[in-house]
């Protein structure tokens, strides 16, 4: 799992154009994506508790917050979480599993998949676990 936000400016780089018309932050250069979908997420529901053998997952929130719970598969370690807000931007490779719990305002996301994960191959690559999310 690694997290950036995208409107930060990193200062090996050059992915964010600012002027006096606003921000252009740039998601992904270069890069492979074979699915982008929009997720409206109503307050506090729990998404996820899934992990995918062969694809690899990034989410973009862009509005409101979430708790990103994730863990190795068949790691015996207890689950780690970190809170998201507008503008993260966290990716999911193979085989971690990944659980969400929206925040209390509810929230949106982008969610792009590099492998198989939209239209009639939505579940293809897609592995149910129990939760891993600590309900504190």
């Amino acid at each position: 799992m690694k997290v950036k936000n995208i409107f930060i400016k990193y200062k090996k780089t050059k992915e964010i154009f600012k002027d006096n018309r606003g921000i252009i932050a740039d998601i992904f250069y270069k890069h492979s994506i074979n699915h982008v979908a929009m997720i409206v997420s109503k307050p506090n529901v729990i998404r996820g508790n899934h992990y995918h053998k062969k694809t690899t997952q990034y989410i973009l929130v862009t509005r409101g917050t979430l708790e990103y719970w994730y863990k190795k598969l068949n790691d015996k370690k207890k689950p780690r979480s970190i809170i998201l807000k507008r503008g993260d931007l966290v990716s999911t490779p193979p085989k971690e599993i990944h659980g969400l719990k929206i925040g209390k305002f509810g929230n949106e996301f982008l969610v792009f998949s590099k492998g198989l994960r939209g239209g009639i191959d939505y579940e293809k690559d897609t592995y149910r676990v129990p939760s891993i999310i600590n309900s504190k």
